[in-house]
C-alpha cells in the first residue's frame, strides 16, 4: 500500500517545501531597635520613649520583597465605564479600539466556514462573526470591524505588534502559546481535532490512519500539525514523510498536484479545504482524530479588561443559546421574560456591562445584530451549509457537547 509513492522522494515529485524558521532582590534590612530602646529609656519618660521607639521601628512594608512592575495599571473613569491606562500613558486596548472607532480583527487568509472573503472582500465565517459580535457589543454596529488576513506564520506577530486587537482565526490553545508568546486565550470557540484527507479514488484501500504507514503528508508551517503527527507515528511505531509549505493554500495545491499522499490539519479545515478542490467528491476525510485542537480567540497579555470583554462576549453567545434568545426574539425576551438570568444578560435588571466597562445593553446589542452561538454555527458550518458539519462536541453541555457559559451574575 502506497509503496509506489513511497519510492519517490518529495523532490522527485516537484516538492518545494519551505523550512520553518529577577530582578535582584535586595535583602530585607532590619533595624535593631534594642540599643535605641536602652539609650532613650534612660533619658526619656515613658511617653517620650514610646514616641521615639515608634519612630525608629522599621516599616513592615519596607521589609518585604519589592514588587516590580514595568507598567502599573491606573484606572480612570469615563462615564459609567472604567478605562484602563498605564503609568507610561499607554492606552488600554478598549480605549484604543474606541478611539479608532472600529475593531482590528486578525483572521485567516481564507478558510470557508471560519474566515473567508468573497469576490467583493466581504468576510464571513464563525471567527468573523465573533469579531462582529464584539463590535456590536462595543459600538452597537457589527460592521465596525477591520479584518486583517494573516497566515499561520504571520498571525502571532500581527497580534504582538498591535496590528490587530484580537486574533480570531482557528488558532489552537496550547501551553507554550499561552505562556511564552505573551498571549491569553479567551476561551474555546470550536472544539476540533487533527484529521486526514485522502483521495479515495487514488487510494480506495485507505480507510483509517492505520493504513497510512509510510505515507507522505503535506502540512503548513507554524501550526501544531507537525508535532502532533510526530507524536502519533512515534507512539504507533509507524513511519512517514512530511513536506511543509508556507501556508494552507500552498499545502492544498501540493496535495492536489500529487506531491504528497495525505493532507493533514484540523478536521474542520479539511472539510473547508475540500470545497476549494477541483473535484471535491474525489476526496474523503478519514474518521480518525489524532490530537485535540481547541480553537479560540487570542489577545495580548497585560490587559485584563480586554481579556474579560472578549471572554464574556463568548460566554454570552453560549448563554443566549441556552436561554433560547435569538436574533428574531431578543426584543420579545427583553420585554416579557421573567427569567432573572435573561434579564441580567439583556440589561433589564442589573448592569453587568458596567463590570466590563461596557454599556448595560452590550449583550442585547450583540444578540440583536449577530445572534447566539448556535445561530452563528449553523449559518457558517452547519448542516445547511456546504460544509455540513454537525454540532458534535460543539453543542451546548445540556445537549451532549462541551460548550458551557460561566454564570452571568
Amino acid at each position: 500500500m502506497l509503496q509506489h509513492l513511497l519510492s519517490e522522494t518529495p523532490q522527485s515529485r516537484g516538492t518545494q517545501p519551505i523550512k520553518n524558521m529577577k530582578t535582584k532582590q535586595n535583602k530585607d534590612r532590619k533595624v535593631d531597635t534594642t540599643l535605641w530602646a536602652r539609650v532613650f529609656g534612660q533619658v526619656c519618660g515613658a511617653v517620650m520613649c514610646t514616641v521615639v521607639l515608634i519612630a525608629c521601628e522599621p516599616d513592615a512594608s519596607q521589609s518585604l520583597s519589592v514588587k516590580t512592575s514595568t507598567e502599573p495599571s491606573i484606572v480612570s473613569q469615563t462615564g459609567s465605564s472604567s478605562v484602563q491606562t498605564t503609568s507610561a500613558g499607554k492606552s488600554s486596548t478598549l480605549e484604543q479600539v474606541m478611539a479608532d472607532g472600529f475593531l482590528k480583527c486578525g483572521v485567516s487568509k481564507g478558510l470557508p466556514g471560519f474566515s473567508n472573503p468573497d469576490a467583493n472582500n466581504n468576510w464571513s465565517g464563525i471567527d468573523v462573526d465573533f469579531c462582529r459580535a464584539i463590535a456590536a457589543a462595543l459600538f452597537n454596529d457589527p460592521m465596525k470591524v477591520k479584518f486583517t488576513p494573516t497566515s499561520t506564520k504571520e498571525r502571532f506577530t500581527a497580534l504582538q505588534s498591535g496590528e490587530v486587537d484580537i486574533l480570531s482565526r482557528n488558532t489552537t490553545w496550547t501551553l507554550s502559546r499561552d505562556t511564552t508568546l505573551g498571549f491569553n486565550f479567551a476561551g474555546i470557540m470550536y472544539y476540533d481535532g487533527q484529521g486526514f484527507l485522502v483521495n479515495k479514488k487514488k487510494y480506495p484501500q485507505v480507510k483509517t490512519v492505520k493504513d497510512l504507514d509510510g505515507a507522505t503528508f503535506c502540512i503548513s508551517t507554524g501550526t501544531t500539525t507537525e508535532i502532533n503527527l510526530a507524536d502519533y507515528y512515534k507512539k504507533e511505531g509507524m513511519t512517514y514523510k512530511m513536506v511543509a509549505y508556507e501556508n494552507n493554500d500552498e499545502s492544498v495545491k501540493a496535495y492536489e498536484a500529487g506531491r504528497c499522499d495525505v493532507l493533514t490539519t484540523d478536521q474542520s479545515g479539511l472539510y473547508a479545504n475540500k470545497l476549494k478542490m477541483k473535484n471535491p467528491d474525489d476526496h474523503v476525510v478519514l474518521p480518525d482524530v489524532i490530537a485535540k485542537e481547541p480553537l479560540g480567540p487570542v489577545v495580548r497579555h497585560g490587559d485584563d479588561q480586554w481579556l474579560d470583554i472578549v471572554k464574556w462576549t463568548l460566554f454570552a453567545l453560549f448563554e443566549s443559546e441556552e436561554l433560547g434568545i435569538t436574533k428574531a426574539n431578543v426584543d420579545q425576551f427583553k420585554s416579557t421574560t421573567k427569567n432573572p438570568t435573561a434579564k441580567r444578560l439583556l440589561g433589564v435588571d442589573d448592569d453587568i456591562g458596567a463590570k466590563l466597562g461596557l454599556s448595560k445593553m452590550w449583550a442585547y446589542q450583540m444578540i440583536k445584530h449577530v445572534g447566539n452561538y448556535g445561530e452563528i454555527f449553523e449559518n457558517n458550518l452547519g448542516e445547511s451549509t456546504p460544509l455540513q458539519i454537525s454540532r458534535g462536541l460543539n453543542a451546548l453541555w445540556k445537549d451532549g457537547g462541551l460548550h458551557y457559559a460561566m454564570p452571568m451574575r
